[in-house]
């Protein structure tokens, strides 16, 4: 019975599985033959192993969202390097390659988290992008040469018509599995992920366990690279991207808890066959392919409110709280029942008190109220200008230029919009991840409906910011409501919102934008672009938001401890929703605004602002982990950006660079601005 315990998840989803196969049989034309099952296991295994490590590092309590990219490079790296004349290549030796290559990625990552203990999330988001940027120096686009010898190995049958090589391939990652789980290692992973403080009293190293599982994971990730590259024979730098919430959905299928310290690698491997079978069950039903993301967002959703009905649930905590709530407003003792009378101590003149007026507590200084922020703000700007200084001596004439200046405000109009919405959420402590299809879906949905039409602007624009207000109110309910990870319902949306812009556009968006957004967005008015007076309101109530109002404050205090400020009357709930609909408002208006920049929306419009969405608001000062920041130098974050991405578009640097210089910025300036630990 303990046995049945501890393997519960696993069993059940192996149920799951056996259940879907068996509709699978059933809705076939014919039976289902040795060459059928063949085929979904080479399909699945990819992903199996991938989401193998990714549960390694849920495990231990953290996240991985550099694992696609790894595969990706693997891939690369492999076809750019293989010989073609060499049709025999050593399938070992090439294996432990791939393998290595993904040790190495997950070594980097592991340095920054357990070493350095910086947020896992920021970390593998930065480690994202910059091996993007090194798999495209790698290869720049699809080809490149994979040898047969791969493809007959792990495409092949290990006993022919009987066993398939690649179930063969899971049975011993299984069985690594399996043994590391009993060693000192596997003890300490659960222990690590279940409660760090603890394990740490009773003498586990926690950084060198943390390290431990990024770098087991990488090498799952090369390995799941390896395997792709016998599939397809060639190589891909994309083709890992697809994979990334496909990992969190098998993890989560098969019963890992995320934050750590429960679950297995034998379960992720029943989850990852059932969210297969789920796709195939769809292409059977022919159910259009662009339903794939949103059924894997949506299982992803079911499985984590499956998997939070546990006693210890934050889901059963929230609802607990909110029976106790309803308790105390029933019985007149709840704080928004109090008096609300002005409590505060009362300060009055010097005299008064019996105090000579030369002996009154003098008022703080500018510097002195506003030290902390300046502290962190001023460092965008400082960098800034040197930035600034670096692209006139090596480009030319342009701070002299007026040109230079509008154009390089017109550009940053988008991160600046941005860093307003992604900013709140993460002065909150949370974390936006649905922002590349919010801006995608809103610039394809605007463009759709205006075809090109001024007066059509009247009902598109507010209908496309009522949708984004719709997608925040459903991650924020997510997090608040439900008591769901952020990452995980930010990540789930993106994916539904991809496959909903697919379905909308068809795979190919038509439409354009209005003349009149088209001259707010490259239009004159005298010797600035007209978006600028634009900008000038936003940098002015954006400020006044967060920095004047009671909203701004409650977003403070909820960064700064949840706890303390539920505990202090402030509804923490609405602000958390709040902060969500405000990201998604923004990502939204930042759909519009491109779409009238390039005068037409296209699919992946957003793609490239998610990590500069992210980057300016550390790099402005705030902190990764909520509680504190300020938008103007959020904004600071902006203009840096934007400077670099001019200087660096000046340069005969591949575009690659810019993905890897991103990444290191952002690594750079949450090392550089983290809280002095006590």
């Amino acid at each position: 019975m303990r046995w049945l315990g501890r393997n519960r998840a696993a069993l059940v989803a192996l149920l799951v599985f056996a259940a879907l196969f068996a509709l699978v049989d059933a809705i076939s034309p014919g039976p289902m033959t040795y060459f059928d099952v063949s085929f979904q296991a080479s399909g699945a295994t990819p992903l199996a192993l991938a989401a193998m490590g990714q549960t390694l590092v849920v495990l231990s309590g953290g996240f991985d969202l550099s694992a696609g990219a790894v595969i990706s490079l693997v891939n690369a790296v492999l076809a750019a390097t293989m010989d073609p004349a060499d049709m025999e290549a050593s399938v070992l030796v090439w294996t432990l390659a791939g393998i290595a290559v993904g040790m190495a990625v997950g070594a980097f990552n592991g340095f920054f988290v357990a070493v350095l203990r910086l947020q896992p999330i920021v970390v593998t988001l930065s480690t994202m992008f910059i091996v993007q940027g090194l798999t495209l120096l790698v290869l720049d686009q699809p080809g490149g040469f994979v040898s047969p010898s791969l493809g007959n190995l792990y495409m092949g049958d290990a006993i022919p018509e009987v066993l398939p090589a690649s179930l063969v391939l899971l049975g011993l990652a299984a069985l690594f599995w399996l043994w590391l789980k009993k060693t000192w290692l596997g003890v300490a992973l659960y222990a690590v992920g279940g409660d760090p403080h603890a394990a740490a009293a009773t003498g586990v190293s926690v950084p060198l366990v943390r390290f431990s599982a990024y770098v087991l994971a990488g090498g799952f990730y090369g390995l799941s690279g390896v395997f792709v590259s016998a599939q397809t024979g060639s190589g891909d730098p994309l083709v890992g991207n697809s994979l990334l919430l496909s990992m969190f959905a098998a993890v989560v299928i098969g019963g890992t808890r995320l934050g750590g310290g429960k679950g297995g690698l034998v379960g992720t491997i029943f989850g990852a066959f059932v969210l297969m079978i789920v796709v195939n069950i769809l292409l059977a039903l022919n159910v259009s392919a662009y339903f794939s993301t949103i059924a894997e967002g949506g299982v992803l959703l079911a499985a984590v409110l499956i998997g939070s009905c546990a006693r210890d649930s934050v889901l059963v905590e929230q609802i607990r709280r909110l029976s106790g709530v309803a308790r105390a407003r029933r019985a007149g003792t709840h704080v928004s029942q109090r008096p609300q009378d002005d409590r505060k101590l009362p300060f009055v003149a010097g005299r008064a008190q019996g105090r000579p007026v030369g002996d009154r507590i003098a008022e703080p200084g500018v510097l002195q109220r506003h030290g902390r922020t300046l502290r962190y703000a001023v460092p965008a700007y400082a960098c800034l200008a040197i930035v600034l200084v670096v692209t006139q001596v090596l480009l030319g004439n342009t701070l002299a230029s007026w040109s230079f200046w509008n154009s390089l405000l017109v550009l940053s109009t988008f991160l600046v919009v941005l860093a307003l919405g992604q900013g709140s959420v993460i002065l909150t402590g949370g974390l936006d991840l649905s922002v590349p299809w919010t801006i995608g879906l809103s610039g394809i949905l605007l463009a759709g409906i205006v075809q090109g039409s001024d007066a059509a602007l009247l009902y598109a624009v507010p209908a496309v910011l009522g949708l984004a207000a719709l997608i925040g109110l459903f991650n924020g309910l997510g997090v608040v409501a439900l008591g769901l990870s952020p990452i995980v319902v930010t990540l789930a949306a993106n994916g539904i919102l991809q496959g909903i812009a697919l379905l909308y556009s068809g795979g190919t968006p038509s439409g354009f934008a209005s003349p009149a957004l088209r001259w707010l967005m490259t239009g004159r008015l005298g010797p600035i672009t007209p978006v600028l007076l634009a900008l000038a309101v936003f940098l002015v109530l954006g400020t006044l938001l967060l920095s004047r109002t009671a909203f701004g404050r409650r977003v403070y205090a909820v960064g700064n401890s949840l706890e303390a400020a539920r505990l202090s009357g402030v509804r923490t709930g609405r602000v958390i929703v709040g902060v969500y609909v405000l990201s998604a408002l923004c990502a939204a208006l930042v759909g519009i605004l491109l779409t009238g920049f390039s005068g037409q929306a296209s699919l992946g419009m957003g793609d490239d602002y998610l990590l500069p969405s992210i980057a300016i608001v550390v790099v402005g000062g705030a902190l990764i982990t909520g509680g504190r920041g300020h938008f103007l130098g959020m904004v600071g974050g902006a203009l840096l950006l934007t400077a670099l991405q001019t200087l660096l578009a000046g340069t005969t640097l591949p575009y690659a660079f810019r993905a890897i210089f991103f990444g290191c910025v952002v690594l750079a300036a949450v090392i550089a601005l983290r809280e002095k630990r006590t």
